[in-house]
């Protein structure tokens, strides 16, 4: 059956070294108190050594090698005597783990009854069983790096995703839209396309923004939600559909769902056959602004933005770079295909890294016309960029959503007249992450700061098909929510 089984690269376990005494033991026609008596010890203590649960002291050791005419350290090589060994070795240590446990199923102890085919069989399905145990209980850094690896591919596509396009505007076409805002009537007739019927509740779990029962094609969603568009979270759900998403295979799967996902309702909200003339015409009269797209189809400043990151390259030639910092500078979401060198980890993550002060997302956060569009030019070391910055309450406070092009594509941007301009010479350290010397000199081991941990970039992502939420909730959820069956004709 291909089961793979791990092996030790060092001196055995208990288990291993175990299984290698009764190999011994069984090749020889001794039986457990035959060489219990020569040896010294109890049948029980030898059957613990045999099992894995006993570590037997030196002396027995060497008695037990001189027994059964092989060396101590015959005894002690990792690998595991046999094939058949292997496989009771891989039964032991996954009966020994907690996911066992949780299935409330007893034991099975490898008889010599027991087939080996048998066992290959019972082995598969533990490694199976934990393979989906593990498959989302991604550690940060394997999150981060699946995270560089998908806004690579973003980059090699210029942030623009031709299928998801051409499925938002199918869809759209089949509402009959016309342009402008798409209203909530249209939206409504978009879940009825694919088949759903959409429905306001006030105890949504609190790990979803939505929940879809399949079997009675129902979209529960709040009734507020928190710090999102109401259309953005049907059309977001929606998208999964229209894309023909399955459940995701690992966390990198679900990192590119939930990416398309976005864009599909982005691109329904912002549709690219009204955005693209609306944007070139502005690019012609050198009035670009993140706020006239908000405006014209009422939508976030922050959907704006990443619908401009969409189509500025492939549809006005304009290479951009996108940020969502916090007040402290911590980058929360990046993308960039015009030469701005963003702050990275060993891994090339840019999230949960400190953005420069000198960057105008964190300039922003100090200027009076935060709400409004803040624009200012960066000289940095890989060129001078032109960027516009905006800050919008979210669900865990305030945020910069910044939007910027390389110093020859500023004129194209209503904004481009300001006469702010500062100097980054990160990643030098002596930019802003290394202080002042004067200031050094002072503190320098006088200060100990308590920080805020960004526990959500630091904690191991929750396990689970679709991370973080809670299976058990959206169970119960559904059962409370579910229509009464139809009673049966009579």
């Amino acid at each position: 059956m291909g089961t793979t089984v791990s092996q030790p690269a060092a001196a055995p376990d208990t288990v291993t070294l175990g299984q290698r005494i009764r190999h011994l033991r069984r090749a020889r026609g001794l039986t457990l108190a035959g060489l219990a008596g020569q040896v010294g010890a109890a049948s029980s203590a030898l059957s613990m050594i045999e099992n894995g649960r006993r570590e037997p002291r030196l002396s027995l050791l060497q008695s037990l090698a001189s027994a059964l005419e092989v060396s101590v350290e015959e005894l002690l090589r990792p690998e595991p005597p046999s094939r058949r060994a292997a496989l009771e070795i891989a039964l032991e240590r996954a009966q020994r783990e907690p996911s066992f446990a949780s299935l409330g199923v007893p034991a099975l102890r490898p008889s010599p009854r027991i087939p080996t085919d048998v066992l290959e069989h019972v082995v598969a399905l533990h490694d199976e069983l934990h393979r989906r145990d593990v498959r989302f209980a991604a550690t940060p850094e394997a999150a981060r790096q699946a995270n560089v690896e998908l806004r690579r591919h973003m980059r090699d596509l210029d942030n623009y995703f031709p299928q998801v396009e051409r499925a938002a505007g199918e869809a759209l076409h089949t509402v009959g839209y016309t342009g402008g805002a798409l209203s909530q009537r249209l939206i409504s007739e978009l879940a009825g396309h694919f088949g759903f019927t959409l429905h306001a509740v006030t105890d949504l779990p609190e790990s979803t923004r939505s929940i879809t029962d399949l079997a009675n094609r129902r979209i529960y969603l709040p009734q507020q939600p928190a710090g999102h568009d109401p259309r953005y979270v049907v059309l977001q759900t929606l998208g999964h559909f229209a894309l023909g998403h399955t459940d995701p295979t690992d966390f990198a799967d679900f990192l590119r769902q939930r990416v398309e996902a976005n864009y599909f309702a982005a691109a329904s909200l912002v549709p690219q056959t009204a955005a693209v003339p609306f944007l070139q015409s502005a690019k012609r009269d050198h009035a670009l602004d993140m706020e006239d797209i908000r405006d014209v189809f009422a939508v976030s400043h922050e959907t704006a933005a990443h619908r401009f990151t969409n189509l500025a390259t492939h549809h006005l030639d304009l290479p951009v770079h996108f940020s969502r910092t916090d007040g402290s500078g911590t980058i929360y979401k990046a993308y960039e295909n015009d030469g701005l060198v963003f702050p990275t980890d060993a891994t090339g993550a840019i999230e949960g890294q400190l953005a420069c002060r000198e960057y105008s997302s964190r300039q922003v956060f100090t200027a009076p016309e935060r709400y409004g569009t803040y624009a200012q030019f960066t000289d940095t070391p890989s060129g001078t960029f032109f960027c516009t910055a905006h800050v919008q309450p979210g669900p865990g406070g305030e945020f910069a959503v910044t939007v910027g092009v390389p110093f020859e594509h500023a004129k194209w941007f209503r904004a481009s007249g300001t006469t702010r301009r500062r100097k980054s010479t990160c990643p030098a350290a002596t930019c802003c992450r290394r202080p002042p010397s004067d200031l050094a000199d002072r503190w320098s081991g006088q200060a100990w700061p308590s920080a805020r941990a960004h526990t959500h970039l630091l904690a191991a992502l929750p396990p689970g098909t679709f991370p973080g939420v809670d299976t058990t909730d959206v169970y119960a959820f559904l059962d409370r929510h579910a229509p009464e069956p139809e009673p049966s004709p009579t």
